[in-house]
């Protein structure tokens, strides 16, 4: 009895044995709908990164310093986010910063493709934000590499299951940062779009959202963050770019290879943070 008492009983729950099992079954039965997604993926994937590299280096530039004039209004700020894009192409680094991007920005894309209605469902359906927050929850503090696992022996190694990770970890701020925005309206406002015979819909759409609009594109900011922090986790199943850069430089001691690597992953972040932040702010002045 004492030995109860100071240390845990001999009881376990064997549970990894099951979902082991339940994952090789799917694998199994379902191995040819994998195969193909895997191939509709990795086509998009491939497309987006071949539209990158259509883009001029230079014309890539101009974009970002005029986008920071506009959203920022700030020259000095677009000279500053236009010169450090210039640096990561004096890195070397060009093409595996348009890789990167291929895949950030896919998952970024189904992230919002996912997280947008399901955002949009947690406001409207009453009830519905008490039964999905225990999962949003596990889904942002669960490690990465846990839901990695699944994804590798589904799909395989490489850019693919790399998305599909990204998407899982980075989906969660835009839903609930949507979820939060569209119930947070003022309920005054809502009760006159009612008053005025709109209807439930109506007042979602022309109320609702649109003022809601700087806390959903903060959540898609939060998004886009995220799944730049997955570059170098995902490079560890095969998904090439920046993040393999910085996973080459830890195997092999090379620091110089690593920094280098790591400030173009910064930069990146950096611009698509500021951008999209001048966007945020732009829709608090202007909520219409």
């Amino acid at each position: 009895m004492g030995q109860w008492l100071t240390s845990f009983p001999g009881i376990r729950l064997h549970i990894a044995e099951p979902i082991d099992h339940f994952v090789r079954y799917i694998n199994i039965t379902y191995g040819a709908f994998f195969v193909s997604s895997k191939k509709l993926l990795g086509a998009f994937i491939s497309a987006v990164n071949a539209l990158l590299d259509l883009i001029p280096w230079w014309l890539a530039i101009l974009a970002v310093a005029a986008i920071s004039v506009r959203c920022l209004k700030s020259r000095r700020k677009a000279l500053l986010y236009g010169g450090m894009l210039f640096m990561v192409g004096l890195f070397g680094y060009w093409e595996m910063m348009c890789e990167t991007l291929s895949i950030v920005i896919t998952a970024v894309l189904f992230s919002l493709l996912i997280g947008l209605p399901i955002g949009i469902a947690l406001a409207a359906v009453k009830g519905a934000d008490t039964f999905l927050r225990p999962l949003l929850d596990a889904m942002q503090t669960m490690p990465t590499f846990v839901y990695m696992i699944p994804a590798v022996m589904l799909l395989g190694p490489g850019k693919v299951p790399a998305v599909l990770a990204t998407v899982v970890y980075a989906v969660v701020p835009v839903i609930r940062l949507t979820s939060h925005g569209i119930s947070q309206v003022d309920e005054e406002v809502v009760e006159a779009s009612r008053a005025f015979g709109a209807s439930r819909w109506q007042t979602l759409v022309k109320v609702q959202i649109p003022q809601a609009k700087p806390t959903i594109l903060t959540g898609i900011n939060q998004t886009m963050m995220m799944a730049v922090a997955m570059v170098v986790t995902s490079a560890m199943i095969g998904a090439n770019g920046l993040g393999m850069e910085v996973l080459i430089a830890i195997n092999r001691m090379e620091s110089g290879r690593g920094i280098t690597a790591g400030l173009s992953i910064v930069i990146i972040a950096i611009l698509l943070d500021r951008l999209t932040q001048g966007l945020v702010q732009a829709g608090k002045e202007d909520p219409q």
